[in-house]
């Protein structure tokens, strides 16, 4: 009878854990390896959703610093037509920004794996 207890805690564990990791639908991944060929691509748009004394410690040039806080009221000053590349310190705040993004009509998201903790110049 323990052992079914124990299953039960592992496949909830396991459903819980899946939903905050996989891929929202509709956005899309990069891994840091592969945004440093596409930086210089005018007809994408950056931003960094961490608050603005981690932005100033250290960031890739190009990005617009909107903190997460702040994206709801500030998404306006994005182009929903434009590709959105979306980056955080570690992927979770900007797993949350991409799926604010796209709620809000974005089409285009790519959000950046690891984060700024995967991000080597």
């Amino acid at each position: 009878m323990e052992w079914l207890l124990w299953t039960a805690v592992g496949v909830i564990a396991y459903l819980a854990i899946s939903r905050f990791t996989a891929p929202t639908k509709g956005i899309k991944t990069m891994s840091t390896d592969e945004l440093k060929p596409v930086l210089r691509k005018k007809d994408k748009q950056y931003i960094d959703v961490r608050t603005p004394a981690e932005f100033k410690a250290n960031h890739i040039k190009g990005f617009k610093n909107i903190p997460l806080n702040d994206l709801p009221k500030r998404a306006n000053e994005l182009s929903k037509d434009k590709e959105t590349l979306v980056i955080c310190q570690s992927g979770m705040r900007s797993s949350r920004a991409s799926q604010l993004l796209k709620k809000n009509g974005f089409t285009h998201i790519v959000n950046i794996r690891g984060g700024m903790n995967s991000y080597r110049a």
